[in-house]
């Protein structure tokens, strides 16, 4: 027990929390089928390892700040609102991502915008890319502040090195000429690096509109819709349809 306690006080030394925690049980593991001291070493390295990737996701989606809502699992195929279960495949297996394109989705509230934008996200980041799912108030925010605050720089600094980056709700509401121009110049800044996903309810011509300035709006459509797969959704709003209620049936 000496010994172990020296092995677990070395681990914790080099910062090897997995092996730290699994160290007892390994020796025990070892000895009860005889390994030998290779195979011993790779299970100790192989739990450290896997600790480490389960971290690292943890870290991720926590960084993604995904809704929680996200599961594409869960998606109810039967909802005719435009996409097709073959082309939702397509679009999480991220060959899109790979070739640096953008997917806007398009349509009325409720329609599965946001849902579908945040299971892709989720789908990149558990492959393993730097991805993060903001609203447009967020990204404008960060925008903003982040020459004032350390939060927001920080996290300004994440998302200019992502690898795809989420925009719910874009246009929603108006845009003063600041927040307008900033805007562009982070997708203009991006946009041959980066893919986006982008949620809308509004249609281009209405863009210029929320930004009171046709001229930006035209720029910061081409670079998005430059390499660009733009899905139209339709239907009724599926929460309004499942409304719930605080109410028993009579």
């Amino acid at each position: 027990m000496e010994k172990l306690k020296i092995i677990q006080d070395y681990c914790r030394q080099f910062n090897l929390s997995g092996i730290t925690q699994f160290c007892q049980q390994a020796l025990q593991d070892a000895q009860s089928k005889q390994m030998s001291y290779s195979d011993y070493t790779v299970m100790l390295l192989k739990h450290e390892a896997e600790i480490r990737q389960k971290k690292n996701l943890e870290r991720s989606l926590k960084a993604a700040k995904l809704p929680l809502k996200h599961d594409l699992g869960s998606y109810d195929y039967t909802v005719d609102n435009g996409i097709n279960k073959t082309r939702l495949k397509q679009l999480i297996e991220l060959n899109w991502l790979d070739q640096l394109y953008n997917i806007v989705l398009m349509g009325p509230s409720g329609t599965g915008k946001t849902f579908i934008a945040a299971g892709l996200c989720y789908q990149a980041v558990t492959a393993g890319y730097k991805a993060y799912f903001r609203t447009m108030e967020e990204i404008v925010n960060v925008l903003k502040m982040k020459d004032f605050t350390r939060t927001a720089l920080a996290d300004y600094r994440k998302l200019v090195k992502a690898n795809l980056i989420v925009i719910d709700d874009i246009m929603l509401f108006p845009l003063d000429k600041p927040a307008a121009v900033a805007l562009f110049n982070f997708v203009n800044q991006l946009y041959e690096k980066t893919a986006f996903i982008i949620t809308t309810n509004k249609s281009p011509q209405q863009w210029a509109q929320m930004l009171n300035d046709e001229v930006l709006a035209t720029a910061l459509l081409d670079r998005l819709l430059y390499r660009c797969e733009v899905i139209s959704l339709k239907g009724k709003s599926f929460r309004m349809k499942n409304r719930k209620t605080i109410f028993e049936n009579d």
